[in-house]
Formats: structure tokens, C-alpha cells, sequence
């Protein structure tokens, strides 16, 4: 029908600016018509009617086979991918929670999530997967990613090399006033620690910059806000970008969202859903609304596509040793070193007492690592002493930056070097202490926790085995690293922490030199085999994956926050861990931190399996229960309990955490558990899609054959010359590709660029124009009995959601109606030949009738085929009729 005509309900036509669209009603001079997720009121005389399988059985005549089938693997591949976003072209084997993740998050727009899964289980992947749909689709066009400055590089890193997602690192020296940053930066990842500071205008300029289409937010439980305290300048930069309708989409990322306080946690949902979360408001309905706006997923329940659990328990083992008689005296000096030092500040007020109770417990800290980590402190000080105190007036401010505006290795670091900055006496004769103590350290030959390792190393692990160990502290790392190098040979082991440098390691000519590395080449080093030992400190408990290659970990010592321990395991328990994981404690356990670990472990196991009896799907939950916890807990647990015998322990442990545990943390993890959204196969196992980027290769061979291209497959991928229709879409595109391949696990330079898939600027140009196809009827050599394509959208508009149409197969068998989701559908389009056959067309009655009977065997199940659309509504897209045998022969016109 052309524009002179009437148009009937449902017909499909083309607007030279909107594209195409569907009439919804003719009103004379304009028509009401339906492009997209969106509804118009245009002139008659602008649109014109295209092909559809209305037209093409009203003509009576087939199309093009080829063409035909390419439309309908193009149609049914952008179905699937915009639930699922399953041929993103991530460079790593794609998880079916992960796909259940994106497709939750993008089912409406805009949206508001935060994804609280456990450790190991892809985050970045999950951005990704969300990323990838949004941005091919022109809906993303600026995306802010904040996270905390250790992880900025890494979120560039990961989703370039997952994803070719090009993100721009905010650097302040690039954002002044006159050279605006925020102008010309689209695709940013920034530091909040860094925006947060406005003293150069920085924070200022962001407010000013123009809205985002998504803002991503790592570790968000950063953002906090506390009843006494306030909001942190993280949670009030988000808060006021959120104020002037800067954000529009919002997705942020955290393991543990619940630090122990409601306030603080719906403070941060606050954030996310203002509508439905207020910090002051009832607390059991809001744990109601939780899976509106939350998602959690555990590793004891995840699984892959088969349906089998992707994670083993891992399995911990105590390797203990005893102090020799020098190392005993000077631990016992040292205790009462600082009861002493205790017992001075206790005298004390106000920030004078906290400045020295604070240098007395980063003094323990350091001394449970080792001995060379307490006496570097203990040197250091004394010089510092002996040259300040004489000028210091005794009031000076000691502080540590604040656990939850930092990672763990900057409080480390920090708490490394508190003792030689915090110049403030401890007791009288302080100075005289440093040196006793000092000359007792010196005095002591080798430390028996390093022998320990040693000869736990040898005897316990098979030869050449990779080992991932940690520590805390630096003088602890370059210890560890030494003691390797001498037992196992210089160039065994390599290391990572914050700085990426490492003072007085041992050379094989045996000098000292302090060495510098990045923390990626040492992962990367590791990783391929290069060196047997990777020592790190809480720096590689973060954004560093180790999994490929070693599965076990030993930590060298026990840092007093156990959620360090959760993130330590998790750089190997995570997926692509072919093997068990195994765990390895160091332990004295005559010491008072032992003794208060078992204590610990206990009390958290006596919390599991009460959670256990009352929780529908089994899962470790302490880590949340540390979170909720607090750090200042535990630094009180393991400093209070210096000089306790065995009996008065136990007792100051049990009122000392009396709140661990305690019902109000228990009722709060089970709302919050019990609330939130997860993946559960067993629901979703049947939906999820069996394909992947292979199934994409017969399309697209089709699709540049149809051009007149070839493709030529070279030993280092596909070779192929652009078609000059496409570049005359395109002016982005090359002549000529090479090395292409539909394969995740591609590595090497440039490979991101190579592997192709959806948002590959060459591959989406073949779908686009495959899309574009007039060809809706046609015979095809293989089909047993007539298939029908259906296009499913919603009625309903202004949801903004990304999927507004989904591409269904409808076909009988044995008598029977079989439907078959897009997935399906590719897999059954990739098996046929397409072929032109000579004869006559079926006549428009018989196809006619085909195609109203399959489609209302169809639409009796409608609402379950597309549960994610509000009010679903059918079209017949496209029809295949078998191709007749010679006595009834078909013909294509």
C-alpha cells in the first residue's frame, strides 16, 4: 500500500526520520504509529508502507531464500542479545548468573540496582554485559564508572580487554578550568576518592558537567552516612549528582552493603531508590522492597549452564610452630612494653590518650606479623624519638585514615609507618625501652614462622606447585620474599603491594636494593608460570585475579579484620579454578591473637548454623556478619585481650562480642538474605541460551557471501574485504579486516579488536543491514513443516525498557504446536541450506491459513512466552515453507 491509501491497523511502514514503525490508527491526514518503545502522530504523507508477510501472501510470490533465512538469524540474534547481552564480544567464557544479572538490570529503563554478590563471581563481567546492549544501541552514551583509586586502572584494563570498552581515566591534571575535562570526556572511570576533594574546583566542575546515562559505583558501601557522623564527601558527591538530575541510570557494585548499622544501609538504598528507601522510615518494609532494587548471588549456588555448581568448598589447614627462647623473651618484653604504655595512656584524656593508644595497637598489629615488621617500627621510632620529642609539646594528633574511605593496604601502609611519625611518648623512659627491645630483636637469628613456611613448603606441597601467600605489612612481604630466594632460588618469587616497591630485598650478589614493579606484571609473571611465589599484601586482595594457575594460598600472618581473609581467598576462589582450593594458617598457638581466633571461628560457626536452620538457600554468611561488624570490633577484640590468662579471655571474648552475632544482626541478615533477587537455575535454567559467539559465524558468512565477498580463513582468523554498500552506511569502517574470529578466548595484542560478536562496528553493520531485508516469505530446502517467525512486543510504552520485542519460531510437530525461543530459533535457522527451487508459489489461501493457524496456537500461551512485557502483542513477521519434492514443485519468483 503506498501513501495515497488507507492504512489498516498493524501495518508496517517506514518514516524517513523515526525508521520504521507500526500504524496503530489511521486518523485521515496523519496515522498514529508505534516505532519502537515509542508512540508518534506523524503525517500520512511521510511514511509509506514496507514489506511484510501480509503483502508478500497477498502477492503470491517467495523471496529470496538466502535473504530470507540472514533476516531471520538477524532478527532472532538481536532478541537474544538484548536480554541477555550473550554475543557481547567479552573475551571470557560468559556465566549463567552473569547473563541472568543482565538481563534483570536491563529489563527496564532507566534503572536503579545494586549488585551485592559474593567475591570471584564477575563483576566486571556483569557491567559488561549490561554495558554492552546499552551502548550498541546509542541508549549509553556517557558512563561515569566510580571506584576507589587502587581500582580505577583496573576497571580500564578489564573492560577494554573483555569488552574493547574504551573508558578515559580522570586524572586532575588534565581537569582545570581552562582545559575542561568533563567537556570532551564521554566514557569516564574516576577515583571518588579523588572528585570528592574540591579544593582545585574539581567536584565543582563535575556537578557542572552534563548528565550521565549510567553511573557505575565500585565498593559503594564507601558512600556512607552515618545518624551522628553525616554523609561522607563520597555519599554527598553521588548524593548531589543525584540532586541535579545528573544521573539517570544508577548500578552500584558492593559485597558487603550492610556495615552493621540500618541507618548507613538504607542511607545507601537511599541512593539508589529515593521512592522506596529512607533511612528514618520503617525498617521491615523496606526490607520488603529489597528485590525491586538488590541482587545477590553466592557461590554455593551458582552454576554453569548444565546446571552443575561451578565452586568447591575450600578446604583451611592450621600449620602451627613454636617461638624459640629468644623470640619469647623478646615477646614477652614487648607485651609489657606496651601494657606499660597502656597503663600511661590510661592516666591520660582526650586525643592525648587515643594518640597513644593508637600507636600501642598499630605496635601489636605489626608484631603479630613478624618480627622484622615490629622491629623496622621500633628502629624508626627510636630515631624519630630521639630527634622530635625534645620540640614536641606531647599534644600532637595521631590518626589513621578512616577503614571505610580507604582499601586495606592504605591502612596498612599507614599503620606501617604510624609509629615513626606519631611523635607523642608512650611512657617515661620510652627511649630506653626502643633500645632494649631493639637489641633483643637483633639478637634473634631467624624467625621460626619463616621456618615454618619453609619446611611446610617443601614437605607439604608437591614440587614447582604455585603458592599465593600473603602478608600485611611490607617488612613482613620483603622477609617472606628473601627467605624464598635463598630456600628456592633468586627469581622464584615476585611480589605485589600498594606502593610497587619494595625496600632491602636480596640480590643473588648479595647486596640489598629496593625494586620497583607494577602490580600487573607481577600478576601476569605469576600467571604464566615465570615465577613459582607471589608474596602480596592486601593490595592483590583486590582487582587481581590468580586463579588460572594456583590454588593455593598460605597466609603468612593474620590480619585482626577477618573480611581481608574473604577477600585474600577470593583471588583464587573465584571462576576458572579448575582445582580445590586449599588454605594455609600460620599460627602460634600460644599466642594470645590464636587464641582469640579460635574463639572467633567458633562464635562464627555457632552464627552459621543458626542463619543455616532458618535460610531457604545455603550460603556462608560471614562475610556480611564481619561487615556488619565493623573493623573497630575487632582491633578492640585482638588489642584487649593482651595479658589475659586462657579462663579470663574466654569471658572478656564473650561479653566483648556480645553484639556479634546478637539477634538484631541475625534478624537483619535474614531480611536482607531473604529479600533480595538472585539466580536460581532452576527457575531460569530452561530460558537461558545455549549459544554463543560460534553460533554466529553462519550469519555472518551468509550475510558478506550475499555482498559478493568472500571469506577467506587464514591460519590466524577470518580475512575479508568490506562490502563497499556497507561502507557507504559507514564511514568508520575499514577496507579490509583480518585475523577475525568468533572466539572468547582469543589473547594477544589488538585481541579485543579482533573477536567479533555484537558491538563489533563491521559484525553490527551485517545485522543492521540483514535487518533491513525486504524478504518475509520464502522456501527453504530442509524444513519439514512450515515455520512462522512472530515478532512479540509490548503495548505498553514509555517504559524505557531496552527489550520492547522479542523474535519467536512457531512450527508443528506430530501434530503438535511447537514454539521455539530466539536462541532456539538461530540454531534451527543455522542447519538450513537456502536454496532456489523452480515450480509454482504455494497459493496466498493455503499459506494464508498457516499462518493463522500456528499464530493462534501461538498467542493461547502468549503472556508465559514473554513474561518480562506488560500487555504482549503478536505479529507474523515472516513465514518458510518446506521445499516440495518434484511432484508438487515450488517456485521463487
Amino acid at each position: 500500500m503506498t501513501n495515497t491509501g488507507q492504512f489498516v491497523a498493524g501495518t508496517p511502514v517506514r518514516h524517513q526520520r523515526l525508521g520504521n514503525g507500526r500504524v496503530v490508527v489511521d486518523m485521515g491526514a496523519t496515522a498514529i504509529v508505534r516505532f519502537g518503545p515509542t508512540v508518534e502522530q506523524v503525517l500520512i504523507s511521510e511514511i509509506i508502507e514496507v514489506p511484510s508477510l501480509h503483502s508478500a501472501l497477498r502477492n503470491g510470490s517467495l523471496n529470496d531464500s538466502t535473504d530470507a533465512v540472514i533476516r531471520a538469524q538477524a532478527l532472532a540474534i538481536g532478541s537474544v542479545n538484548d536480554q541477555w547481552g550473550v554475543f557481547s564480544r567479552s573475551r571470557v567464557q560468559l556465566l549463567p548468573h552473569q547473563l541472568w544479572v543482565c538481563r534483570k538490570v536491563n529489563q527496564e529503563w532507566p534503572f536503579r540496582w545494586l549488585v551485592a554478590d559474593d567475591v570471584g563471581l564477575g563483576k566486571t563481567i556483569e557491567c559488561g554485559l549490561v554495558l554492552m546492549p546499552l551502548i550498541a544501541s546509542g541508549r549509553v552514551r556517557r558512563v561515569l564508572i566510580l571506584a576507589p583509586a587502587k581500582l580505577v586502572p583496573q576497571w580500564q584494563f578489564r573492560l577494554k580487554d573483555m569488552f574493547d570498552i574504551r573508558l578515559q581515566r580522570y586524572v586532575t591534571e588534565a581537569d582545570t578550568q581552562r582545559g575542561d575535562f568533563w567537556a570532551t570526556a564521554s566514557m569516564v572511570v574516576a577515583s571518588f576518592h579523588t572528585l570528592r576533594d574540591d579544593r582545585r574546583g574539581a567536584r565543582q566542575r563535575l556537578l557542572e558537567a552534563d548528565p550521565w546515562d549510567l553511573v557505575i559505583v565500585d565498593e559503594a558501601h564507601h558512600l556512607g552516612v552515618d545518624e551522628r557522623a553525616g554523609e561522607t564527601l563520597a555519599y554527598s558527591l553521588v548524593s548531589e549528582l543525584e540532586q541535579r538530575s545528573k544521573i539517570n541510570s544508577l548500578l552500584f557494585f558492593t559485597g558487603t552493603p550492610h556495615r552493621g548499622k540500618d541507618y548507613g544501609f538504607f542511607g545507601l538504598m537511599h541512593l539508589v531508590r529515593p521512592d522506596l528507601f529512607d533511612p528514618d522510615g520503617d525498617k521491615i518494609e523496606q526490607f520488603s522492597q529489597l528485590p525491586k532494587v538488590m541482587i545477590r548471588n553466592n557461590k554455593a549456588t551458582v552454576t554453569d549452564l548444565q546446571g552443575q555448581r561451578l565452586f568447591k568448598s575450600v578446604s583451611v589447614y592450621s600449620r602451627e610452630y613454636g617461638y624459640s627462647s629468644e623470640e619469647t623473651l623478646f615477646y614477652r618484653t614487648l607485651s609489657e612494653f606496651i601494657l606499660d604504655g597502656r597503663a600511661y595512656a590510661g592516666t591520660l584524656d582526650g586525643r592525648a590518650q587515643t594518640a597513644r593508644m593508637l600507636v600501642l595497637v598499630t605496635l601489636q598489629k605489626l608484631a603479630a606479623s613478624s618480627i622484622a615488621a615490629i622491629r623496622n617500627a621500633l628502629c624508626k621510632r627510636r630515631l624519630m624519638l630521639a630527634d622530635a620529642v625534645s620540640r614536641s609539646n606531647g599534644d600532637a594528633s595521631v590518626t589513621l585514615p578512616d577503614d571505610e574511605q580507604v582499601t586495606f593496604d592504605d591502612l596498612a601502609e599507614a599503620e606501617e609507618v604510624l609509629p615513626s611519625s606519631a611523635a607523642v611518648l608512650l611512657m617515661a623512659d620510652e627511649i630506653q625501652r626502643l633500645d632494649e627491645l631493639v637489641a633483643l630483636s637483633e639478637g634473634i637469628p631467624s624467625e621460626t614462622k619463616i621456618e615454618r613456611l619453609l619446611e611446610m613448603i617443601r614437605e607439604d606441597f608437591v614440587a614447582e606447585e604455585p603458592v599465593l601467600l600473603f602478608t600485611e605489612y611490607k617488612a613482613t612481604q620483603a622477609l617472606v620474599v628473601n627467605a624464598l630466594h635463598r630456600e628456592f632460588g633468586f627469581g622464584s618469587a615476585t611480589f605485589i603491594n600498594g606502593d610497587e616497591r619494595l625496600d632491602g630485598l636480596e640480590q643473588a650478589s648479595g647486596l640489598t636494593k629496593t625494586i620497583s614493579q607494577p602490580r600487573e606484571h607481577a600478576a601476569d609473571a605469576f600467571n604464566a608460570g615465570k615465577v613459582r611465589f607471589l608474596v602480596s599484601t592486601e593490595a592483590g586482595g583486590e582487582g587481581i585475579d590468580l586463579q588460572e594457575r594456583c590454588s593455593v594460598l598460605v597466609h603468612v600472618d593474620m590480619p585482626w579484620n577477618p573480611m581481608r581473609l574473604h577477600q585474600r581467598v577470593g583471588r583464587l576462589s573465584r571462576y576458572g579454578q579448575r582445582r580445590p582450593v586449599s588454605v594455609y594458617i600460620l599460627r602460634n598457638p600460644q599466642t594470645v591473637e590464636a587464641r582469640i581466633w579460635n574463639l572467633l571461628n567458633e562464635k562464627l560457626e555457632r552464627i552459621q548454623l543458626a542463619l543455616s536452620s532458618v535460610m531457604e538457600e545455603q550460603e556462608d554468611i560471614s562475610e556480611l556478619v564481619i561487615g556488619m561488624a565493623g573493623n573497630s570490633l575487632f582491633i578492640d577484640l585482638f588489642s584487649g585481650g593482651q595479658g589475659l590468662s586462657n579462663e579470663r579471655l574466654e569471658a572478656w571474648f564473650d561479653q566483648a562480642t556480645a553484639t556479634l552475632g546478637g539477634r538484631d544482626i541475625v534478624e537483619t541478615v535474614r531480611e536482607l538474605l531473604g529479600n533480595v533477587s538472585r539466580f536460581d537455575f532452576q527457575k531460569v535454567g530452561k530460558d537461558l541460551p545455549k549459544v554463543d559467539l560460534p553460533d554466529l559465524e553462519k550469519f555472518f558468512t551468509q550475510t558478506v557471501g550475499r555482498y559478493g565477498r568472500r571469506i577467506f580463513r587464514r591460519d590466524e582468523g577470518l580475512e575479508i574485504k568490506t562490502p563497499d554498500e556497507w561502507k557507504a552506511h559507514s564511514y568508520a569502517l575499514r577496507d579490509k579486516y583480518d585475523g577475525l574470529v568468533f572466539d572468547r578466548s582469543l589473547r594477544g595484542t589488538n585481541a579485543a579488536s579482533r573477536v567479533l560478536g555484537v558491538g563489533h562496528l563491521l559484525f553490527d553493520t551485517a545485522l543492521e543491514e540483514a535487518s533491513d531485508l525486504p524478504s518475509r516469505l520464502a522456501c527453504v530446502d530442509g524444513l519439514v513443516s512450515p515455520l512462522l517467525i512472530v515478532t512479540v512486543e509490548d503495548e505498553v510504552t514509555g517504559t524505557g525498557a531496552l527489550v520492547h520485542r522479542l523474535i519467536f519460531g512457531v512450527t508443528e510437530k506430530e501434530g503438535q504446536t511447537k514454539v521455539l525461543r530466539d536462541w532456539e530459533l538461530l540454531q534451527v535457522l543455522n542447519t538450513y541450506s537456502p536454496k532456489i527451487s523452480p515450480g509454482t508459489a504455494t497459493t496466498d489461501a493455503e499459506a494464508g491459513s498457516t499462518v493463522q493457524r500456528l499464530k493462534k496456537a501461538f498467542d493461547a500461551n502468549l503472556s508465559s512466552y514473554a513474561p518480562m512485557l506488560r500487555r504482549p502483542n503478536s505479529w507474523p513477521e515472516m513465514l518458510f515453507i518446506p521445499l516440495q519434492n518434484e511432484t508438487n514443485p515450488t517456485r521463487s519468483s
